[in-house]
């Protein structure tokens, strides 16, 4: 991929669109604390913000209140990240690649599948890094999962239980809860993106998708209680759940095979700790949990009753997903989520509410 500016041991020019949720606690840290990488702009038109990321980075940021004030520096910058709100995504992305910038876009990359294809086009075209922050890879339990499969430790896989689930069971308002489909709020497209993801890392391509998605709570405008069903075309099945209304939390994983079962309970702590001011570079053991919230491996018995054995949980590893985004733009290594891989998820996701909406199953 071309597109980079920087010399060797100079490191990247990083621009960050947006500093809500997603850009202060994942994108500004994890960028300023990724070696290679520097955090130049920040676009953001609101003084408190600004004020929210002086703080943090000092005077080594500067700040723009447009999107377009960067284009007319593209020969100063060496990378667009946009952390902005998600119907902003398929329009920013295209400026930034039609400027000749490589672009990182927080998930979901688009509101439809063509359009992560057509945006895919381009970046090839351009010959631009194009990729898509799926922070989600680099859970702890999503790590030691995949450790577990290399290994055979669970035989053949036959099902893939997935829980994303809190309990909010007041509305927050905001973009990501408006029932505005131009807003591409909801579960189904926020929390699903990841599950969904995940699932076709670990399975592969989809076959088939029936998906039930709710409006459970008052005042709600889109789904906050979604259940996806995933036929994978080797025959493993994926049951996902993403929920804002689960009084009593189910395990996040529960992997069931032929040889064995994997059973974990908890979130990753990397958010929670980012949210907290915690950063990768400060924190001798980023990522790691207690042994308490270990899941077990075993068959026959319940978890929760001493069946199985404590599986120690690796250590998540967000950071690792902007290290290899330096090591794509500085020395060519390979995208570590491509927008390939983004658009087969939102083919999922666009059969998901098809399916909801016809109380079908929906093939691909």
């Amino acid at each position: 991929m071309t597109g980079t500016t920087g010399t060797t041991g100079t490191p990247l020019r990083v621009a960050l669109i947006g500093y809500g949720l997603a850009g202060s606690v994942f994108h500004a840290p994890l960028i300023a604390t990724t070696e290679g990488l520097a955090l130049d702009t920040i676009v953001t038109s609101n003084p408190e913000r600004q004020e929210q990321a002086r703080a943090e980075f000092g005077d080594g940021v500067s700040f723009a209140a447009t999107p377009e004030e960067l284009w007319a520096r593209a020969d100063e910058l060496d990378l667009i990240v946009i952390a902005s709100p998600n119907k902003t995504h398929v329009p920013l992305a295209t400026a930034a690649l039609k400027a000749g910038l490589p672009v990182v876009v927080d998930k979901p990359l688009a509101g439809t599948a063509a359009e992560a294809r057509e945006l895919a086009a381009l970046a090839e075209e351009r010959g631009l890094l194009l990729s898509v922050f799926q922070n989600r890879r680099w859970d702890n339990d999503f790590l030691t999962l995949r450790k577990l499969l290399d290994e055979g430790e669970l035989g053949d896989v036959w099902r893939f239980e997935s829980r994303f689930e809190r309990w909010r069971p007041q509305p927050k308002g905001g973009w990501r809860e408006s029932g505005d489909p131009a807003e591409i709020g909801g579960l189904l497209y926020d929390l699903g993106s990841h599950v969904v993801d995940q699932a076709l890392v670990l399975f592969g391509p989809a076959a088939s998708v029936y998906a039930e998605t709710d409006v459970r709570r008052p005042g709600a405008q889109t789904d906050d209680d979604t259940f996806i069903a995933i036929t994978h075309t080797n025959g493993v099945r994926s049951h996902l759940y993403v929920s804002a209304t689960t009084a009593q939390l189910g395990p996040r994983f529960r992997v069931l095979g032929s040889a064995a079962g994997y059973v974990k309970h908890g979130l990753d702590p990397q958010e929670a700790d980012l949210r907290e001011g915690k950063r990768p570079d400060a924190t001798a053991e980023w990522g790691v949990e207690p042994e308490s919230l270990w899941g077990r491996v075993g068959s026959g018995e319940s978890p929760l009753t001493g069946g199985g054995r404590p599986e120690p949980t690796l250590p998540g590893a967000y950071p690792a997903y902007y290290a290899a985004i330096a090591a794509a733009l500085r020395d060519g290594a390979p995208n570590p989520v491509t927008a390939q891989e983004a658009a087969a998820a939102l083919d999922v996701l666009e059969a998901a509410r098809r399916s909801a909406t016809q109380g079908t199953v929906v093939s691909l």
